[in-house]
């Protein structure tokens, strides 16, 4: 059965999100993606990306059932694991150690403005505990400077997925660095992207 899903975003970001990717990823390894989605973006990435293992996540069952339909839609049973169900809030993570061991980074787009403030909170908690020092966490997405929309746009965007869930909404940038420097991760570099949206690469600083 074809249960893949189609979220209009990543056609429009794949390839500037990968053009990110692409100058921190290294050639071997593992990358673990928190809130897959439909799935798009780990078969985009995993074929972009050949020689890495890109492991998805979602603690959404019609998400993963997506994810699993993509993988098999772009023949990729044979390189790439079956999507995790993973739930940033159930800490601590239920993670393969193969996985641990193998891991490189982790990368999360388009997910904290669509889940309540605590979702961010234990992002930080459970990759600033599997990741080891010098390993990254990518954010990409929408954010608000000094607590001020970068775009009007923005500001619509925000009410409108407020409308949907009162704890949802953009996040200011400054309180996401903050959580992460609770958590061992400096904000090595802030990238201005298409659409309004940014790509945050946090890096690993201090030993688990």
């Amino acid at each position: 059965m074809d249960n893949r899903l189609f979220f209009e975003a990543t056609q429009r970001n794949r390839l500037c999100i990968g053009d990110v990717l692409s100058k921190i990823i290294k050639k071997a390894g593992l990358i673990l993606e928190i809130g897959s989605g439909s799935g798009e973006h780990g078969v985009i990435f995993q074929k972009r990306f050949p020689d890495i293992i890109w492991q998805t996540s979602d603690p959404n069952l019609l998400h993963r059932k997506s994810i699993i339909s993509w993988i098999e839609f772009e023949e990729l049973n044979k390189k790439m694991p079956q999507p995790l169900e993973l739930n940033v809030e159930k800490v601590p993570w239920k993670l393969p150690l193969k996985l641990v061991n193998s891991l490189q980074g982790i990368v999360s787009i388009n997910m904290i403005h669509v889940a309540q403030w605590n979702c961010t909170i234990e992002l930080f908690k459970g990759a600033g505990k599997i990741l080891k020092k010098g390993q990254f966490l990518f954010l990409y997405g929408p954010f608000k400077i000094c607590n001020r929309h970068t775009s009007i746009s923005n500001y619509f965007f925000d009410n409108s997925i407020k409308m949907k869930n009162d704890l949802w909404g953009i996040r200011n940038l400054e309180d996401v660095c903050n959580e992460a420097k609770k958590n061992g991760f400096i904000q090595e570099n802030i990238i201005k992207m298409p659409a309004n949206n940014f790509s945050i690469i946090y890096k690993k600083v201090a030993s688990n």
